[in-house]
Protein backbone atom coordinates (compact mmCIF):
# COMPACT_ATOMS: atom_id res chain seq x y z
CA UNK A 1 0.00 0.00 0.00
CA UNK A 2 0.99 3.38 -0.80
CA UNK A 3 0.12 7.31 -0.63
CA UNK A 4 -0.35 7.18 -4.03
CA UNK A 5 -2.22 4.06 -4.79
CA UNK A 6 -5.83 4.02 -4.98
CA UNK A 7 -7.62 5.23 -1.50
CA UNK A 8 -4.28 6.34 -0.51
CA UNK A 9 -3.50 9.41 1.40
CA UNK A 10 -2.98 12.69 1.16
CA UNK A 11 1.15 13.13 1.38
CA UNK A 12 0.74 9.86 3.55
CA UNK A 13 -1.57 11.28 6.07
CA UNK A 14 -1.05 8.26 8.36
CA UNK A 15 1.96 5.97 8.15
CA UNK A 16 1.53 2.05 8.26
CA UNK A 17 2.01 2.24 12.00
CA UNK A 18 -0.94 4.22 12.57
CA UNK A 19 -3.20 1.15 11.25
CA UNK A 20 -3.73 -0.11 14.52
CA UNK A 21 -6.60 0.73 16.68
CA UNK A 22 -9.47 3.00 17.41
CA UNK A 23 -7.95 6.70 17.37
CA UNK A 24 -4.16 6.34 18.70
CA UNK A 25 -2.05 8.44 16.69
CA UNK A 26 -2.45 11.96 15.17
CA UNK A 27 -2.44 12.73 11.74
CA UNK A 28 -0.53 14.97 8.99
CA UNK A 29 -2.32 18.10 7.33
CA UNK A 30 -1.32 18.99 3.79
CA UNK A 31 1.23 21.42 3.12
CA UNK A 32 0.20 23.96 0.38
CA UNK A 33 -3.23 24.42 0.80
CA UNK A 34 -4.38 27.44 2.37
CA UNK A 35 -6.01 28.24 5.37
CA UNK A 36 -9.11 29.77 5.54
CA UNK A 37 -11.97 31.22 8.16
CA UNK A 38 -14.37 28.58 7.26
CA UNK A 39 -14.21 24.99 6.13
CA UNK A 40 -16.74 26.56 2.85
CA UNK A 41 -14.08 29.25 2.54
CA UNK A 42 -10.82 26.89 2.45
CA UNK A 43 -12.91 24.04 0.38
CA UNK A 44 -13.23 26.59 -2.40
CA UNK A 45 -9.92 28.63 -2.27
CA UNK A 46 -8.49 29.00 -5.35
CA UNK A 47 -5.43 26.61 -4.54
CA UNK A 48 -7.67 23.73 -3.43
CA UNK A 49 -9.79 24.43 -6.95
CA UNK A 50 -6.37 23.94 -8.59
CA UNK A 51 -5.54 20.83 -6.46
CA UNK A 52 -8.86 19.75 -7.52
CA UNK A 53 -8.65 20.35 -10.92
CA UNK A 54 -5.62 17.81 -10.93
CA UNK A 55 -7.64 15.69 -9.28
CA UNK A 56 -10.42 15.66 -11.53
CA UNK A 57 -7.75 15.19 -14.76
CA UNK A 58 -6.00 11.85 -12.98
CA UNK A 59 -5.44 9.08 -15.48
CA UNK A 60 -7.05 11.80 -18.40
CA UNK A 61 -10.41 11.68 -17.58
CA UNK A 62 -10.54 15.09 -18.72
CA UNK A 63 -8.42 17.87 -19.56
CA UNK A 64 -7.04 20.01 -16.30
CA UNK A 65 -7.87 23.17 -18.32
CA UNK A 66 -11.57 21.67 -18.43
CA UNK A 67 -12.10 20.35 -14.81
CA UNK A 68 -13.90 23.22 -13.63
CA UNK A 69 -14.43 22.45 -10.19
CA UNK A 70 -16.88 23.79 -7.90
CA UNK A 71 -17.78 23.41 -4.15
CA UNK A 72 -21.59 22.58 -4.02
CA UNK A 73 -23.13 23.70 -0.98
CA UNK A 74 -22.03 23.58 2.51
CA UNK A 75 -20.00 21.83 4.69
CA UNK A 76 -21.16 18.94 6.68
CA UNK A 77 -20.02 17.52 9.91
CA UNK A 78 -18.45 13.99 9.53
CA UNK A 79 -18.99 11.70 12.45
CA UNK A 80 -16.94 8.44 13.46
CA UNK A 81 -17.41 6.13 16.14
CA UNK A 82 -15.86 6.91 19.43
CA UNK A 83 -13.51 5.28 21.15
CA UNK A 84 -14.58 6.72 24.45
CA UNK A 85 -18.09 5.13 23.62
CA UNK A 86 -15.98 1.68 22.90
CA UNK A 87 -14.54 2.00 26.08
CA UNK A 88 -17.29 2.80 28.10
CA UNK A 89 -16.49 6.00 29.30
CA UNK A 90 -19.62 7.34 31.44
CA UNK A 91 -21.43 10.00 29.19
CA UNK A 92 -19.55 9.40 25.63
CA UNK A 93 -21.43 9.60 22.90
CA UNK A 94 -21.70 6.81 20.25
CA UNK A 95 -19.56 9.05 17.75
CA UNK A 96 -18.11 12.23 17.95
CA UNK A 97 -17.18 15.02 14.91
CA UNK A 98 -13.80 15.07 13.67
CA UNK A 99 -13.71 16.86 10.39
CA UNK A 100 -16.16 18.50 7.90
CA UNK A 101 -16.61 17.57 4.37
CA UNK A 102 -17.80 19.30 1.62
CA UNK A 103 -18.81 18.34 -2.40
CA UNK A 104 -16.82 19.48 -4.67
CA UNK A 105 -18.00 18.76 -9.01
CA UNK A 106 -16.46 18.54 -11.88
CA UNK A 107 -17.31 19.89 -15.13
CA UNK A 108 -17.91 15.70 -16.13
CA UNK A 109 -19.69 15.75 -13.30
CA UNK A 110 -16.95 13.23 -11.20
CA UNK A 111 -17.50 14.24 -7.45
CA UNK A 112 -15.49 14.28 -4.54
CA UNK A 113 -15.36 14.98 -1.02
CA UNK A 114 -12.65 17.63 0.99
CA UNK A 115 -12.11 16.74 4.42
CA UNK A 116 -11.02 19.82 6.90
CA UNK A 117 -9.76 20.47 10.06
CA UNK A 118 -9.51 23.43 12.41
CA UNK A 119 -5.94 24.64 12.69
CA UNK A 120 -3.88 24.74 16.21
CA UNK A 121 -3.32 27.99 15.32
CA UNK A 122 -7.25 29.03 13.94
CA UNK A 123 -8.96 28.68 10.76
CA UNK A 124 -9.54 25.59 8.89
CA UNK A 125 -7.57 23.70 6.18
CA UNK A 126 -8.45 20.96 3.50
CA UNK A 127 -6.14 17.48 4.69
CA UNK A 128 -7.59 15.16 2.37
CA UNK A 129 -9.22 14.60 -0.90
CA UNK A 130 -11.23 11.42 -2.01
CA UNK A 131 -13.33 10.44 -4.79
CA UNK A 132 -17.12 10.19 -4.10
CA UNK A 133 -19.41 12.09 -1.96
CA UNK A 134 -20.33 9.69 0.64
CA UNK A 135 -19.65 11.77 3.37
CA UNK A 136 -22.01 14.69 2.58
CA UNK A 137 -24.63 11.67 0.72
CA UNK A 138 -25.38 10.16 4.24
CA UNK A 139 -25.86 13.23 6.02
CA UNK A 140 -27.94 14.57 3.69
CA UNK A 141 -29.97 11.04 3.47
CA UNK A 142 -29.95 10.80 7.64
CA UNK A 143 -30.83 14.27 8.19
CA UNK A 144 -29.75 13.89 11.91
CA UNK A 145 -27.17 12.69 14.00
CA UNK A 146 -25.19 10.36 11.17
CA UNK A 147 -22.40 8.82 11.97
CA UNK A 148 -19.40 6.33 10.67
CA UNK A 149 -18.05 3.40 11.67
CA UNK A 150 -15.28 2.87 9.58
CA UNK A 151 -14.22 -0.72 10.22
CA UNK A 152 -16.47 -1.67 8.27
CA UNK A 153 -17.23 1.60 6.53
CA UNK A 154 -21.10 1.60 7.47
CA UNK A 155 -23.04 4.38 8.10
CA UNK A 156 -25.86 4.75 10.46
CA UNK A 157 -28.22 7.89 12.01
CA UNK A 158 -29.01 7.80 15.58
CA UNK A 159 -32.89 8.53 16.00
CA UNK A 160 -33.42 8.84 20.15
CA UNK A 161 -32.07 5.76 21.52
CA UNK A 162 -32.00 3.52 18.23
CA UNK A 163 -29.07 3.32 15.68
CA UNK A 164 -30.95 2.99 12.15
CA UNK A 165 -28.55 1.85 9.23
CA UNK A 166 -27.82 4.28 6.13
CA UNK A 167 -26.17 1.82 3.76
CA UNK A 168 -26.12 -1.92 3.32
CA UNK A 169 -23.10 -2.74 5.04
CA UNK A 170 -25.23 -0.93 8.36
CA UNK A 171 -28.03 -3.22 7.45
CA UNK A 172 -25.10 -6.23 7.61
CA UNK A 173 -24.03 -5.10 11.55
CA UNK A 174 -27.14 -3.80 12.62
CA UNK A 175 -29.91 -5.32 10.42
CA UNK A 176 -32.54 -3.63 8.27
CA UNK A 177 -34.70 -2.33 11.79
CA UNK A 178 -31.47 -1.13 13.32
CA UNK A 179 -30.98 -2.00 16.91
CA UNK A 180 -31.40 0.11 20.28
CA UNK A 181 -28.08 1.96 21.34
CA UNK A 182 -27.39 -0.43 24.09
CA UNK A 183 -26.96 -3.21 21.56
CA UNK A 184 -25.17 -1.40 19.78
CA UNK A 185 -22.69 -0.62 22.14
CA UNK A 186 -22.41 -4.17 23.00
CA UNK A 187 -21.72 -4.99 19.67
CA UNK A 188 -18.49 -2.48 18.63
CA UNK A 189 -17.24 -3.45 22.69
CA UNK A 190 -17.16 -7.54 21.22
CA UNK A 191 -16.00 -6.27 17.84
CA UNK A 192 -13.39 -3.27 18.76
CA UNK A 193 -13.22 -4.00 23.00
CA UNK A 194 -10.02 -5.29 22.55
CA UNK A 195 -7.94 -3.18 19.82
CA UNK A 196 -8.22 0.37 21.46
CA UNK A 197 -4.99 2.62 21.91
CA UNK A 198 -2.81 0.78 24.77
CA UNK A 199 -4.11 -2.90 23.96
CA UNK A 200 -1.72 -5.70 22.53
CA UNK A 201 -3.71 -5.67 19.67
CA UNK A 202 -2.58 -1.73 18.98
CA UNK A 203 0.78 -2.64 20.06
CA UNK A 204 1.12 -4.90 17.57
CA UNK A 205 0.41 -2.85 14.64
CA UNK A 206 -2.04 -4.97 13.22
CA UNK A 207 -3.92 -3.15 10.17
CA UNK A 208 -7.25 -2.33 11.97
CA UNK A 209 -8.12 -5.88 12.06
CA UNK A 210 -9.52 -6.16 8.45
CA UNK A 211 -8.20 -7.62 5.32
CA UNK A 212 -7.64 -4.40 3.14
CA UNK A 213 -10.43 -3.81 0.37
CA UNK A 214 -10.63 -2.27 -3.10
CA UNK A 215 -9.80 1.11 -1.79
CA UNK A 216 -11.44 4.54 -2.60
CA UNK A 217 -8.90 7.17 -3.92
CA UNK A 218 -7.36 10.26 -2.96
CA UNK A 219 -4.61 11.80 -4.48
CA UNK A 220 -1.44 13.28 -2.69
CA UNK A 221 -1.51 16.68 -2.48
CA UNK A 222 1.69 17.91 -1.49
CA UNK A 223 4.39 17.32 1.13
CA UNK A 224 3.01 16.92 4.60
CA UNK A 225 3.44 18.97 7.43
CA UNK A 226 2.97 17.35 10.87
CA UNK A 227 0.09 18.75 12.57
CA UNK A 228 -1.68 16.62 15.20
CA UNK A 229 -5.48 16.39 14.43
CA UNK A 230 -6.94 14.22 17.20
CA UNK A 231 -7.29 10.87 17.53
CA UNK A 232 -10.53 9.87 16.48
CA UNK A 233 -9.76 11.71 12.74
CA UNK A 234 -6.64 9.13 12.76
CA UNK A 235 -8.90 6.54 12.98
CA UNK A 236 -11.32 8.27 10.31
CA UNK A 237 -8.34 8.39 8.46
CA UNK A 238 -6.82 4.82 9.19
CA UNK A 239 -10.24 3.65 7.63
CA UNK A 240 -9.08 5.82 4.57
CA UNK A 241 -5.97 4.07 4.39
CA UNK A 242 -7.78 0.33 4.42
CA UNK A 243 -11.80 0.93 4.03
CA UNK A 244 -14.30 2.90 2.09
CA UNK A 245 -15.17 -0.85 1.68
CA UNK A 246 -18.45 -2.40 0.59
CA UNK A 247 -17.40 -6.02 2.58
CA UNK A 248 -14.19 -7.15 4.72
CA UNK A 249 -13.18 -9.93 6.44
CA UNK A 250 -12.02 -9.82 9.83
CA UNK A 251 -8.44 -11.38 10.21
CA UNK A 252 -7.66 -13.69 12.82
Amino acid sequence: MTTMNARATAAGLLAAAALVALGAVPADAAEGLPSAPTPEQAASAPGTLDTLSRFFARDGALARTAAAPRVDGASVPVRVLSPDFVAGKPGAPVARVEFRASRAVASDGQKASLWTVKQPGGGWQVVNIATGDDEIRYAELGRGFVFREPQIDAWYVLRGAKVLPLDEDAVRAVGRGGTSLAAYRERVVRAYGDKLPGSSYARRGVAGGYDEPAPRETPALAAPAAVGVGAGLALALTAVLTLRRRRGTRRA
